[in-house]
């Protein structure tokens, strides 16, 4: 069973910046895909940026060019840089793995991590 511990989340000013970890409990190299995803009160759960095994990249259009996500395989760490920070930023980030099967894709999620974003 795949365990993720996400962890970097608090409190940022409008402008500034945190950066998340996210642990995973066995070889990041065994998954596909790592992601980030948030949500906002009242709002659902949106999937903020993704890395590939070979380091491809996504990215939200409202984050593109402020928040970067970068993998450590050595550390089993897959982390995301979030710089500019705006009030809508703030949500719990959540991290996944991702492992595709030719009998179904399965994801395991963090326990999230709240940001803060306020002056």
């Amino acid at each position: 069973q795949v365990q993720l511990v996400e962890s970097g989340g608090g409190l940022a000013q409008p402008g500034g910046s945190l950066r998340l970890s996210c642990a995973h409990s066995g070889s990041i190299l065994s998954t596909n895909v790592m992601e980030w995803y948030r949500q906002a009160p009242g709002k659902q759960r949106e999937l903020v940026t993704s890395i590939t095994s070979g380091g491809l990249t996504n990215y939200v259009n409202s984050v593109k060019g402020r928040f970067t996500i970068s993998r450590d395989n050595a550390k089993n760490t897959v982390y995301l840089q979030m710089n500019n920070l705006k009030p809508e930023d703030m949500a719990v980030y959540y991290c996944a793995a991702v492992r595709k099967y030719s009998y179904g894709t399965f994801r395991s999620w963090g326990q999230g991590t709240q940001v803060t974003v306020s002056s």
